[in-house]
């Protein structure tokens, strides 16, 4: 393996899993990756590889109730506020005092977060498929399938469910790319796939109410202005709109914006011109 597992207590102690590339002495500034809302640390392998070959070291941890971490026995703790401050338990815990975030609508979600509450912790940003506004269309695609999906009988039957889903957001995928997507969403247990989250997160999506646009969160995208952002769109995207992409371009005095054609929402950083993108703009930090 080309990272180290952890397993670090979250600050009301249920355990969390951890992905630790590269070399923890490294002068080079680390970075956090942070996932999706089901989604986890294995999303992020081949730019961890790519990063973490370039002198960086770069942490990715399960959020609570997502790959290897424990369930939380309640789902009202699935929560941005309770995930924030286990973000900084592992962080405090692997001794990182300040990163650059790579996050994937929920991790992008964080990371303004993370702006707001801790400034001086963050080093730049990557947004991938998230801002300040998520479109309403977009969230009820999400609540339509979290939690919802019959365990398949093989990997095979996996990807097929995967591709059933996700195949017209995603016309440039290749079959390695979904196969990813089925590993990250399905693990073996006792013989048998189930999913790699906690089903119980569709209950905090039931309790929004989608008949409506959600409030902007633009006083938390301000959080991040102090910060180099490079801000990534599928271009299929439903959840992140081209007008409000633009409209964080207009709005942030350091925002490098990329377009990731044939993608949907959220792209998988696995392409090279992503990777590329990425790289190069941490590298520069």
């Amino acid at each position: 393996m080309t990272y180290r597992s952890h397993f670090i207590a979250a600050p009301d102690g249920l355990k969390l899993h951890v992905r630790d590339y590269g070399d923890p002495l490294s002068s080079r500034v680390p970075v956090l990756c942070l996932a999706g809302l089901t989604r986890n640390a294995q999303d992020f392998g081949p730019l961890a590889e790519a990063l973490s070959a370039r002198g960086h070291r770069v942490i990715a941890p399960d959020y609570r109730g997502r790959g290897l971490s424990e369930r939380d026995p309640d789902p009202a703790r699935y929560d941005i506020p309770v995930e924030l401050e286990d973000v900084f338990a592992v962080c405090a815990a692997l001794d990182i005092g300040a990163a650059a975030i790579v996050g994937t609508s929920r991790g992008g979600l964080l990371a303004m977060a993370m702006g707001a509450a801790k400034p001086e912790f963050l080093r730049a940003a990557v947004l991938n498929d998230v801002g300040p506004i998520l479109e309403v269309e977009g969230l009820r695609r999400i609540a339509a399938y979290v939690g919802k999906i019959k365990p398949p009988a093989n990997w095979d039957e996996a990807i097929a469910t995967i591709k059933t889903i996700q195949a017209d957001a995603f016309p440039a995928l290749d079959d390695a790319d979904w196969q990813a997507l089925a590993e990250g969403s399905f693990v073996e247990k006792n013989g048998a796939l189930v999913s790699s989250y906690d089903p119980a997160l569709m209950e905090g999506l039931a309790k929004l109410d989608l008949s409506k646009p959600l409030p902007p969160l633009w006083v938390y995208f301000d959080a991040i202005a102090h910060v180099p952002v490079l801000a990534l769109r599928g271009e299929n995207s439903p959840l992140l709109s081209q007008d409000t992409f633009e409209a964080m371009a207009a709005r942030h005095p350091k925002f490098t914006p990329l377009l990731v054609k044939g993608q949907g929402h959220a792209p998988l950083l696995r392409d090279a011109l992503s990777i590329d993108a990425i790289t190069r703009f941490i590298g520069g930090l």
